[in-house]
């Protein structure tokens, strides 16, 4: 319908609200380890690439038309790391080691930044940077995809089960309470100290992850939120988890408990020696549940439209007219001269400045706008 009448919006007639949408995200750990395995034990939802660098996951089996991506999977370490300089760095190896080198740098120049010297920041235990402390050379990297942490990972939200091997003194409750070792060492890392987030990374906001709801102890990982990634140390694959015990490397601690073992001897070996898709297989065959509710921004303006009483109570619609046999125009909707006159307000159109139209609302049934009535329309457009 032509519009020749325009009525300012003022600065009055608007405003703009922010709104946060939630979902929640459970991964279970057969679809990161076994719900589509082939005969041969490898995955249909699995997808390696000959570059060898990282792991995607699918909900789905990959080639379906249905399969989502829903997070990748890889691993590095630091040149500064024990493992950099082990045996595996030459022949046949290097390439694979520089690979696991390289992973470490690129996804530290992203989430950690560089230095005032413009050196490639390690990953720090307590991101606390400026104090230095701590850093964790060896570690595993799990990328969400945007599909699933839309605008970022809600704080607060994030848990993580693994089947470590070890002996773990905070195991799931099904598995005996926080005081009972289990064999097994199920261990749960969660973002208990997401209300106390850092803000130092280039990639936003991060916080530490922990092996309890408390946020105390050693952490284990870092989760950066608007990034979608998890980074979790190798250790909890090689450290006792009992107060009190001794760091060791061996089978104990990565294998024989547990249904789903690596194929080396300790988790350093499996750095040294494996693939990083044979590692990001490890990590995945040891997941038991993953879980985080997700974020999505929704900006919004709200416009309102007054329609007063002697705003818009003629349409210039050419049907809205009716021509008579003596070539007088009648409107339709008058059965009496002198009667009120009438119109239906269906849509609403926002223009620019210059009168571009920019936007068009539609009402859900016509609304009737007599001179006897006045009304506010409310707009909204989402972004």
């Amino acid at each position: 319908m032509p519009i020749t009448t325009f009525k300012p919006l003022g600065p009055n007639d608007s405003v703009q609200t922010r709104t946060l949408l939630h979902e929640s995200i459970p991964l279970t750990g057969t679809i990161l380890s076994g719900t589509y395995d082939r005969q041969d034990g490898t995955s249909f939802n699995i997808k390696n690439f000959s570059h060898g660098i990282f792991q995607s996951v699918y909900d789905y089996p990959y080639l379906s038309s249905s399969a989502n991506h829903i997070l990748d999977v890889t691993m590095g370490y630091s040149s500064g790391s024990a493992l950099s300089g082990a045996v595996g760095t030459t022949g046949i190896f290097r390439n694979v080691q520089a690979k696991k080198i390289n992973v470490y740098n690129e996804m530290a120049q992203i989430l950690m930044g560089y230095d005032e010297n413009g050196n490639i920041r390690k990953f720090d235990q307590d991101g606390d940077i400026a104090a230095g402390g701590t850093t964790l050379d060896e570690v595993y990297f799990i990328n969400f995809a945007r599909l699933l942490t839309k605008d970022e990972i809600k704080k607060g939200t994030f848990q993580i089960t693994f089947i470590t091997g070890g002996t773990c003194l905070t195991p799931s409750s099904s598995f005996g309470g926080a005081e009972a070792a289990d064999p097994n060492g199920w261990l749960t890392l969660y973002d208990a100290s997401a209300t106390t987030y850092l803000a130092n990374s280039p990639a936003g906001e991060y916080t530490l992850l922990h092996s309890n709801s408390a946020g105390t102890g050693v952490p284990y990982g870092l989760l950066y939120y608007q990034a979608g990634i998890a980074v979790i140390t190798a250790s909890i694959f090689h450290l006792p988890l009992l107060s009190g015990g001794t760091a060791i490397d061996t089978a104990n601690y990565i294998g024989p408990n547990s249904t789903s073992t690596f194929t080396t001897s300790s988790v350093s070996a499996s750095f040294i020696s494996q693939s990083i898709s044979g590692n990001a297989d490890a990590l995945r065959n040891r997941i038991n549940n993953l879980q985080f509710n997700n974020t999505t921004e929704l900006n919004s303006t709200v416009y309102f439209c007054r329609v007063n009483h002697n705003d818009y109570n003629y349409s210039a619609n050419p049907t809205y007219l009716s021509t008579s046999a003596g070539g007088r125009s009648h409107i339709r909707v008058k059965n009496n001269a002198e009667d009120e006159p009438i119109s239906y307000i269906t849509s609403v159109g926002l223009y620019s400045a210059d009168n571009a139209l920019m936007a068009v609302a539609k009402l859900s049934e016509p609304l009737k706008k007599t001179p006897s009535t006045e009304f506010t329309l409310r707009v909204r457009l989402d972004y």
